[in-house]
């Protein structure tokens, strides 16, 4: 097992926590000097609030924990490729390497919508690896977002009544 699957496996264990409360299954960990100083998983929903991502939720963590808003010499490691704000975050904490399980074709900002990790007009690029246990983790998002349907349509189909047609 290289560093970067090791590290992603902390990640994963976190995006399980965000799923065992219904949230989406994304999980977030930061590295400095090999360890482990922030971990984060999706909270939007329990937490009533957009910003509960876990990116951010770990980068705010990290920051305490270094006792400065620049995440230089930091690696985070995330399940999903971060969204336009994440993303932003990234760059602002001057984060210089992201370590991404899978790719977001709908919202992700680290080259499937945008790439805003690599702007060269921005005071700060990313150095991203992507696709690390990749498909663990773009398996924990279909599973999600299949149970997530079913119990739609449950709901849906008890909502509904019987028109006897």
């Amino acid at each position: 097992m290289t560093t970067d699957e090791k590290y992603m496996r902390t990640a994963i264990k976190q995006a399980e926590k965000a799923g065992a409360i219904g949230e989406v299954p994304i999980g977030c960990v930061i590295v400095y000097e090999d360890k482990i100083i922030a971990r984060g998983y999706n909270r939007r929903t329990v937490d009533m609030n957009v910003l509960s991502h876990a990116e951010i939720n770990a980068i705010r963590k990290a920051c305490r924990k270094i006792g400065d808003w620049r995440l230089e010499g930091c690696t985070m490691y995330v399940t999903l490729e971060p969204c336009p704000m994440c993303a932003g975050a990234i760059v602002q904490a001057r984060i210089p390497r992201v370590v991404i399980g899978c790719m977001n074709a709908k919202a992700g900002c680290a080259g499937s919508v945008l790439d805003m990790l690599h702007v060269e007009g921005f005071n700060h690029q990313v150095v991203t690896e992507t696709g690390v246990l990749g498909e663990e983790c773009s398996q924990m998002m279909k599973e999600f977002f299949r149970e997530l349907r079913e119990r739609n349509k449950k709901k849906q189909e008890e909502k509904t009544p019987i028109t006897g047609q």
